[in-house]
């Protein structure tokens, strides 16, 4: 689906869903201004098209055992392409790393990593480069602190 098959309707949705994805159809309706059942059409619609990837739950890490935050800058050897999948394929499958860009600058990807301790990131940048050659080195920044964590996407209200 392109941003243009996006009405004004599907963007408030979006908007919406992406601040509570738990609002009845009744609710986000009244506020959107369309039938409950329209309101459902148009989420499955957006679930179908990939627009939604997933509905998840947003949990307080301090509540939930209060995880360390690591952001981890790493630097290849070679930008072959198939050594970058196999790369992204083992990241991706990692639990602990939330969030990997690939990026300009002196680094080449930017890991956002969740762990119980230090010792424990330790072990998997250890893993990391043991199960990836193409990998040179990387850099840690810890998080004293989290001032904002999100995933939301701004959606355009017009067209």
């Amino acid at each position: 689906m392109a941003k243009s098959d996006l009405d004004a309707f599907d963007r408030r949705l979006l908007t919406l869903v992406q601040h509570d994805a738990s609002r009845t159809a009744d609710s986000l309706a009244e506020e959107v201004g369309l039938s409950p059942s329209a309101v459902l059409r148009r989420l499955k619609r957006l679930r179908d098209d990939g627009v939604i990837l997933a509905t998840i739950a947003v949990v307080d890490p301090r509540k939930a055992g209060k995880p360390n935050f690591f952001l981890a800058a790493l630097e290849i050897e070679r930008e072959r392409p198939e050594m970058i999948a196999r790369l992204r394929q083992w990241l991706a499958a990692e639990e602990w790393i939330q969030q990997v860009y690939y990026v300009t600058g002196t680094a080449d990807f930017i890991l956002v990593v969740v762990a119980p301790d230090v010792g424990a990131y330790d072990t998997l940048m250890s893993r990391l480069m043991v199960d990836n050659p193409n990998v040179r080195r990387f850099t840690t920044n810890v998080a004293l602190g989290v001032g904002k964590r999100s995933l939301f996407v701004p959606v355009d209200p017009a067209d």
